[in-house]
């Protein structure tokens, strides 16, 4: 098993820094114990115009097979059909992958401490491999490396040069050549693909495979095209694992779309969500000024289950059967919506992965019939970029989930619901910031939440739904949530959104206006 990597340099920039980088001097051949066999870095030729290492591996077929127990662990048929003889000391594989990791592991974190300046410098860089199992064939290769900035040569080998009409074989002759790709990320794009390209692997996937995919793949696996295949094959297929890494990626993607940390984007899942839901929090509806003179020793229900009541209501008011949830957060709508069985399909939608997943224990999807989840789906997305999955529906509901929003970014969420998703009814919800003072727990000129980015008056959201609606084929009803208070108004506001126009968009919320509203978004 066989690489080789080179490179050109000039008397300001030597080639031979190559050796700083990999941590290996060029005068020496070096010797390293492998799990499988032995690692051997070498240095063909060494000069200040050109210098190339080469990483031999040699296999312990033996040692293969007693550690695999026989059974081609990880998904490698060769090693089970085969177990002494096989490609595996010669082809590229996870084996190969593992070793660089071994034998280049400062290199691949992109650390240099005896020349701290070069691990990120760009610098021309050819890789070759001789053998390389490519299952899907040079086409494959060339999807995988060249959205990376490789110029990919992928030769198929032939199965018998003496017999060219078996045609070839599943392996390439791959050289990658470069000079906007640094080394270390040169050697982390290796060390994912070699094995994805291989569709095997020697050892048995767990899930701190996750980490060391999200690890070698920042930067470039969340945008790459082939994301998912990428993900799946190197994860040996295991549907739990590439699920929870494809989520953890995305999350990541919107983070850099965002120009955010991904702590900041993944922030649904609030410390007080418990409370709310007991009625200890400060949305209870329990324990304020203005429901402890009523002269009642009735509990009220907490605020959260009246909220939810009133959106229920109004979506079997307009004849919902389809409706998304934006913004679902840990799934209480949605649990709520499954008990009735006049909604046949509920899409809860939300940026964070955390309350997804939360949401999904709640729900017990995985012990659920499969009458019931054929109704429900969770998916994650952010509600500022449009979805074309989201149109067709005929009710969307935004429960508290504007007020966590910038307000320069309404904009791009209004047209995400409002202007593509287009559904039959909108219900929108949001605090009432008049009503604050009534709750005797919260400082004044403190939000309810310490995610919240505004809470409007009634006047404010009364003038936002009139505007949304006029721009957008719409009419508006408000109704409260929670006590009326006579001074104040209820604890939430509820806008109730029915389309009157046609199922189209509006000339003046096209898709260049909603790209332009989210670059304006953004740099805000």
């Amino acid at each position: 098993m066989f690489l080789t990597i080179s490179t050109t340099g000039t008397a300001e920039h030597p080639a031979t820094d190559l050796g700083y980088l990999l941590h290996k001097h060029p005068g020496k051949a070096q010797a390293f114990s492998t799990s499988y066999g032995t690692a051997h870095v070498l240095y063909p030729e060494a000069g200040t115009d050109r210098c190339t290492a080469a990483l031999l591996l040699e296999v312990d077929a033996v040692a293969l097979v007693r550690r695999s127990k026989g059974k081609g662990r990880g998904g490698a048929p060769d090693a089970a059909l085969a177990q002494y003889v096989n490609d595996r000391p010669y082809a590229a594989s996870s084996l190969l992958a593992v070793a660089l990791s071994a034998v280049f592991s400062s290199a691949l974190r992109g650390v240099c401490r005896a020349k701290p300046e070069l691990p990120g410098r760009v610098r021309p860089l050819r890789i070759e491999i001789p053998a390389l199992p490519a299952r899907g064939g040079p086409a494959l290769v060339e999807r995988l490396f060249a959205p990376l900035g490789w110029t990919v040569t992928a030769e198929a080998v032939p199965l018998d040069t003496e017999f060219p009409q078996w045609g070839a074989s599943r392996y390439v002759r791959l050289v990658l050549e470069s000079d906007t790709v640094t080394l270390a990320e040169a050697l982390r794009h290796l060390y994912v693909l070699l094995p994805v390209l291989d569709d095997a692997k020697h050892y048995w996937v767990s899930s701190d495979e996750v980490d060391k995919l999200l690890r070698a793949g920042e930067g470039w696996l969340p945008a790459h095209p082939e994301q998912k295949l990428i993900t799946s094959r190197y994860l040996s297929r295991r549907w739990s694992l590439t699920r929870q890494a494809v989520e953890r990626l995305e999350l990541v993607r919107l983070a850099e779309t965002d120009d955010s940390d991904v702590e900041e984007i993944d922030n649904a899942v609030a410390a007080e969500t418990e409370a709310e839901e007991t009625g200890t929090g400060i949305e209870t509806g329990a324990g304020t000024a203005a429901e402890a003179g009523t002269g009642t020793e009735e509990k009220q229900a907490p605020l959260a289950v009246r909220r939810r009541e009133a959106i229920v209501a109004a979506l079997e008011a307009a004849g919902a059967a389809r409706v998304l949830d934006l913004g679902c957060g840990q799934g209480q709508l949605v649990q709520a919506l499954l008990k009735d069985a006049r909604f046949t399909e509920i899409v809860g939608v939300d940026v964070s992965v955390r309350a997804l997943t939360i949401a999904g224990r709640r729900l017990k999807l995985d012990r659920m019939g499969e009458r019931q989840a054929g109704r429900v789906t969770l998916r994650q997305g952010s509600l500022v970029y449009t979805d074309k999955q989201l149109a067709g529906y005929d009710a969307a509901v935004l429960s508290e989930v504007i007020e966590h929003l910038d307000l320069p970014r309404l904009p791009a969420l209004e047209y995400t619901v409002f202007g593509a998703a287009r559904p039959r009814t909108v219900v929108v919800t949001t605090p009432n910031v008049e009503y604050n003072v009534r709750w005797e727990t919260l400082p004044a000129g403190h939000v309810r939440h310490g995610d919240h980015r505004f809470e409007w008056t009634r006047e404010q959201f009364r003038a936002w739904a009139d505007a949304v609606a006029g721009r957008h084929g719409y009419t508006v009803e408000f109704q409260p949530v929670g006590p009326d208070d006579p001074e104040v108004g209820p604890p939430t506001q509820m806008a109730v959104f029915t389309r009157t126009s046609p199922d189209e968009r509006t000339r003046e919320t096209s898709p260049d206006e909603q790209t332009a509203r989210e670059k304006e978004a953004k740099a805000a």
